[in-house]
């Protein structure tokens, strides 16, 4: 049965990559009960992570049934086993997070989308440092930014960000919690010859607090992907995007010069966007217009875009 599925999906998903040149898509997800797997190819290698089941297997079982389900998905995808990276999930007590490290080193490689390099890590995270579902979003993105100051909030490991230095952006502003992520940003911006410390910043913040000292106009596009939920240590206040997207909307507008524009997403799968408390003069559901071909039907977030 899941031969089966994942022999389809892979001839109909490789064949859309292939014909639009794209290296780094996502093949299954999650489509039988039995097999709650998410699998992504990036470049060589395959990135494979195991969801938390409602049900739980003996462990021994758990190891068979795991090794036997590789060792398919290696024969369908006609790749070594060698270069399938797994995220497992926790079979021990004290372990921290739902998924451990399967490498003593990191597995890291560099992976090409739309002509630009990113540093991938399929082995030490929960995300491998590219999110796929983007893909058309950083093309718009890209498309919007000559000649603009843009500004990349939760900008992660500032995928975003190339892609605007790459439109020929003014300027560009990377800002995270994460001094990881924002090195990793750094690191992105290298390899694709970008950096530039004169056009391109990198800012150690949490997000509410640094829109609290943004001057009016200051700004002309901004990326917005927070979390979902946040309680960090580092932050003065929990973030909740329900509660809070207004007002993080509001604060970035206000930056905004007149006519800009946000591209604001949001994992939240209940999400529900207040449009009586934003301060915008248009929004745009573009959730289905920025769609991936290999996500269809299966893209469990929303994206707008909104103009002062």
């Amino acid at each position: 049965m899941f031969r089966n599925r994942l022999t389809k999906v892979y001839r109909h998903i490789g064949k859309q990559a292939r014909r639009q040149g794209i290296t780094c898509y996502r093949i299954y997800d999650h489509d039988l009960p039995e097999f709650a797997l998410c699998i992504e190819r990036y470049g060589d290698n395959i990135y494979l992570a195991e969801y938390k089941r409602k049900f739980e297997m003996a462990e021994a079982e758990h190891e068979a049934w795991l090794e036997t389900t590789i060792e398919l998905i290696c024969e369908v995808l006609q790749m070594p086993a060698d270069n399938v990276y797994i995220k497992e999930r926790q079979r021990k007590p004290g372990r921290l997070g739902q998924y451990q490290r399967v490498a003593e080193e990191g597995a890291n490689f560099i992976v090409e989308e739309a002509g630009l390099k990113f540093k991938v890590n399929l082995s030490d995270y929960l995300d491998t440092g590219l999110f796929l579902d983007h893909r058309i979003t950083r093309g718009m993105v890209r498309d919007e930014a000559s000649g603009k100051r843009v500004l990349n909030l939760f900008c992660y490991t500032g995928s975003f960000s190339v892609y605007a230095a790459a439109g020929n952006a003014a300027s560009v502003t990377s800002v995270d919690l994460s001094k990881t992520y924002l090195q990793w940003a750094e690191e992105n911006m290298r390899l694709n010859n970008f950096f530039d410390e004169k056009k391109h910043h990198y800012v150690h913040a949490d997000v509410k607090q640094y829109l609290d000292t943004l001057a009016p106009g200051s700004f002309d596009l901004v990326i917005m992907d927070p979390p979902t939920f946040s309680n960090s240590k580092r932050m003065k206040d929990f973030l909740d995007i329900q509660r809070d997207h207004p007002e993080l909307l509001n604060k970035t507008l206000r930056a905004l010069t007149p006519g800009g524009t946000i591209y604001f997403s949001t994992n939240y799968r209940k999400f529900e966007l207040n449009h009586a408390l934003i301060d915008a003069s248009d929004i745009k559901d573009i959730t289905r217009a920025t769609t991936p071909f290999d996500f269809e039907g299966k893209l469990f977030r929303y994206c707008f875009k909104l103009k002062r």
